[in-house]
């Protein structure tokens, strides 16, 4: 099975996230510094599938044939629940940075240190979780109160 890869338009940016968060490559144009959006996102990226609140930027990439979704709905568990009809599955898989998209990784006890200093928090979260890690970002993730509402989130998306 082929992996699916994404490209979101500005208004999918929470949607961006939660792809991320579910392991799916998810690119996010307002991550990069561009004039022209809908030429970007026409034009770049062309391995990904374009996601788009756009109706004119979705019947553009469909007329030069640019494999495009259109989300109707402005609501981010509607917005997942449309993303299931081409194949989504929406999970928490942890190997994405929310943030950046970059890939994450088990931190060294002293990366870990590092940044559990600078952020304020306790040294002792590095026994007490499992942390990964994002080089990019110097961002820290681990299972807190925040994995609890995801998979609350998530359940409800489910029913």
């Amino acid at each position: 099975m082929v992996e699916m890869k994404f490209i979101c338009d500005r208004m999918l940016g929470k949607l961006a996230v939660w792809l991320r968060i579910s392991g799916y490559d998810t690119l996010y144009v307002g991550d990069f510094k561009i004039e022209d959006e809908d030429e970007f996102l026409l034009k770049n990226f062309e391995d990904r599938i374009l996601l788009t609140k756009d109706r004119r930027l979705f019947e553009k990439a469909k007329k030069i044939g640019r494999e495009v979704f259109l989300v109707r709905s402005n609501d981010i568990a509607e917005q997942m629940k449309e993303l299931k009809s081409i194949g989504v599955k929406f999970q928490i898989v942890m190997d994405r940075c929310s943030v950046c998209n970059s890939l994450l990784r088990i931190p060294s006890k002293e990366e870990a240190l590092e940044v559990l200093k600078e952020q304020g928090l306790p040294a002792d979260m590095l026994e007490r979780y499992e942390l990964w890690f994002c080089e990019k970002c110097k961002k820290l993730y681990w299972m807190g109160s925040h994995w609890i509402n995801m998979v609350r989130f998530l359940k409800k998306i489910e029913d």
